[in-house]
């Protein structure tokens, strides 16, 4: 079975409870790398989390919960005396998100700065594609990305792929300048970038989808749109996918992007062709954008969206 590690943060999650007044909420938790690692499990996909939590119930909670999941979690650090992060989520009437945080120090801040953190490093090079996202690099200084990097290109000398997320959060970060240098030496480093405009333009106002295409130097590189579309740049030539269109209410679009991440990373380990891989992760995400929070129910997967061959798909 293919090995995917997911690194970044998970935290508790309370969101806007269904069909109650104002101000009930219910709790889970959620954080987009492991939203991406629970996707990818239920894919069938090999997914171990690589996280930092304290030693609370909240912390215990959520291990239970990813291994019941088939998230492994093996590469859990747990720091004495920490807590996890806590977001809230406001939904309009459109589907649309806001979140609130309260995460500045939360065990998984600490990631790349433990005593364990050596020996976390090194154990990237045993899986085939190594997933962080944008927010996954906000969480560390200058020095802690360093030594992640230089991780990133030692698993990748023995044959990883590195797969970057553009999730895109200003508050995370302590100025736009640091923000795009991280982002152009992920972007250097990634085998595939999983991009979006909602991500990109942020960082780069005012320029068309060609020139964000033209920043990211990789072979392998999805551009998500506005509209439910995408472009999939392979060696330098954009092929435009469109989405199927979503026949159900929108309610929620909370990890719609960490989906379309799980199901392309998965479709790709199988052989699918980035194009078809773009296709399955536009279905997934087009399902869990009709249920509420960023975990969607086991029973509303859609079924046959990874094929269990490969196979090749036409532009």
């Amino acid at each position: 079975m293919s090995k995917v590690a997911c690194i970044g943060e998970c935290m508790v999650e309370l969101k806007q409870a269904q069909g109650t007044e104002p101000g009930l909420f219910s709790r889970g938790y959620g954080g987009d790398t492991l939203n991406t690692a629970v996707y990818l499990a239920r894919l069938g996909v090999g997914a171990d989390y690589i996280t930092a939590l304290g030693d609370d119930a909240l912390s215990d909670e959520m291990v239970v919960g990813w291994a019941a999941e088939g998230v492994g979690t093996s590469r859990v650090a747990r720091l004495p005396g920490k807590l996890p992060g806590l977001y809230m989520i406001q939904t309009d009437d459109r589907g649309e998100r806001r979140f609130f945080h309260w995460r500045d120090s939360a065990a998984a801040r600490s990631l790349m700065d433990l005593p364990q953190t050596p020996e976390i490093l090194n154990s990237l090079a045993g899986y085939d594609v190594i997933y962080l996202s944008a927010i996954t690099l906000s969480l560390y200084g200058g020095e802690g990305r360093a030594r992640l990097f230089a991780a990133l290109k030692r698993a990748r000398e023995t044959g990883a792929r590195f797969a970057f997320d553009t999730n895109f959060r200003a508050r995370g970060w302590p100025d736009l300048d640091i923000a795009r240098a991280v982002f152009q030496e992920a972007f250097a480093a990634a085998d595939i970038v999983l991009a979006s405009t909602e991500d990109l333009l942020p960082l780069y106002p005012g320029v068309t989808n060609e020139a964000l295409l033209a920043r990211i130097p990789g072979a392998e590189v999805v551009l998500k749109l506005s509209e439910p579309a995408s472009i999939v740049r392979l060696e330098g030539v954009p092929y435009p996918i469109k989405a199927k269109p979503v026949e159900a209410p929108v309610v929620d679009t909370t990890a719609a992007g960490d989906s379309f991440a799980a199901a392309y990373v998965a479709a790709r380990l199988v052989g699918a062709d980035p194009i078809e891989a773009a296709r399955a992760g536009h279905r997934l995400a087009g399902v869990v954008v009709c249920h509420p929070g960023a975990i969607i129910p086991r029973a509303a997967m859609p079924s046959g969206l990874i094929p269990a061959t490969s196979r090749k798909a036409s532009p």
